[in-house]
């Protein structure tokens, strides 16, 4: 397993920011800013709360003025870029939130954003401020540096991961629609992808409200296409009719209103029905396409075939997951053969839990076949399978 990313914050890279500091301000003391924050706690911390815990001890460590402390890491920030300096617009949203910093923290979240990101310290200021921000938002979003125009989109996205939650916008995406329409053709890739995030964001509450929008924009530029796509792909997993019909998905006959319309049959088989956690096994699926094989002229099925597991949680309940295996057109009649490996080994992102899984094989948003494995200690048995 990759190394916890808050191990990047160590002895080591904290002297060296302190002696960089120190060479900027001799003032500055490293020794105890490390101290500080190094606290008895320190190794007890998680990711945030130690960028929290820096942002903290860097406070203490500078004059107690917001003003000339910023001027201070102005003297240094050109020199601090990436992740690890996430301290830097924190810093801003810890210390600078007062009336009479306001101006001075606008420029300062716009200015740290370009060698790091300022994504999440904006978002207590648009939470308090909502109707002074929107403004502030728009003009970032004219911004001629990709890392401001996508600290306009990105961080009012109302679902951000690791961000507070933005409920008023979660509520109600409208007044995030003029800034999304602005940057909806913008030439840099970094920002598209911002954008596409935050309409699947909003999808999530509002999936008219995006599909309408959807519907509107796509065919007006070919970036914003892109946008589109990667925007809808939740509506796509969640199989919601206007969104399969916008992007040309098969629906199987007028007379259909389901996907399994278009599959005539459907087997899905596993090499191994118990893994122990960290094991693998390998999903086998068949997939016979309804229609006359061989046909000239046969109509073309544009199909998203999936595998999803029912990963068990802590608690015992479920959670479905889907994963891609093809996404492309097909012909009547097909027979639909593939593999693919699935190994259960925990990740930042997800744990394991013993128990029964259910494994799903899924065409167009409908599950058309089911087995289960069982995911234990023990070591892997024969596979087994179902059909529907």
């Amino acid at each position: 397993m990759a190394e916890p990313l808050k191990n990047m914050y160590n002895g080591s890279f904290l002297e060296q920011f302190g002696e960089r500091m120190r060479a900027a301000w001799p003032p500055f003391q490293t020794e105890r800013f490390v101290e500080r924050a190094r606290q008895d706690d320190w190794e007890l911390l998680e990711l945030k709360p130690r960028i929290r815990r820096i942002t903290e001890a860097l406070g203490a460590s500078l004059p107690g003025d917001y003003r000339e402390a910023l001027a201070i890491l102005y003297l240094v920030d050109e020199a601090c870029t990436g992740f690890p300096y996430l301290f830097f617009p924190d810093f801003v949203e810890v210390f600078g939130r007062e009336e009479d910093d306001w101006a001075h923290s606008m420029d300062a979240l716009a200015r740290f954003t370009r060698r790091s990101s300022s994504e999440f310290a904006v978002r207590p200021f648009i939470i308090e401020h909502p109707d002074r921000m929107i403004p502030q938002l728009l003009e970032w979003a004219n911004h001629s540096n990709e890392h401001v125009r996508r600290l306009a989109s990105e961080g009012s996205r109302p679902r951000l991961p690791w961000g507070q939650a933005l409920t008023r916008f979660k509520q109600d995406p409208s007044p995030m629609l003029p800034l999304l329409e602005k940057l909806k053709a913008d030439p840099s890739l970094y920002v598209r992808k911002s954008v596409a995030n935050h309409l699947n964001d909003i999808a999530k509450d509002h999936p008219d409200l995006v599909m309408e929008l959807a519907e509107r924009w796509k065919g007006q530029h070919p970036l914003t296409d892109w946008i589109v796509r990667h925007a809808c792909r939740t509506l796509i997993k969640r199989a919601h009719p206007r969104v399969m019909t916008l992007f040309g998905y098969s629906a199987g006959g007028k007379e259909a209103e389901r996907g399994e319309a278009l599959v005539q049959a459907a087997e899905l088989t596993l090499s191994a029905a118990e893994v122990p956690i960290g094991g693998e096994t390998e999903l086998q699926y068949g997939i016979q396409l309804a229609g006359e094989p061989g046909q000239s002229g046969g109509t073309r099925l544009k199909l998203r075939i999936e595998y999803g597991i029912d990963f068990v949680k802590a608690g015992g309940k479920t959670s479905l997951k889907r994963f891609l295996l093809s996404d492309r057109e097909f012909s009547q009649g097909e027979l639909v053969k593939g593999s693919r490996r699935h190994r259960f080994a925990d990740l930042t992102t997800r744990k394991h839990y013993e128990g029964v899984h259910g494994i799903s094989l899924w065409v167009n948003g409908v599950e058309v076949a089911r087995t289960e494995l069982t995911v234990s200690g023990s070591r892997n048995k024969e596979g087994r399978g179902s059909t529907h």
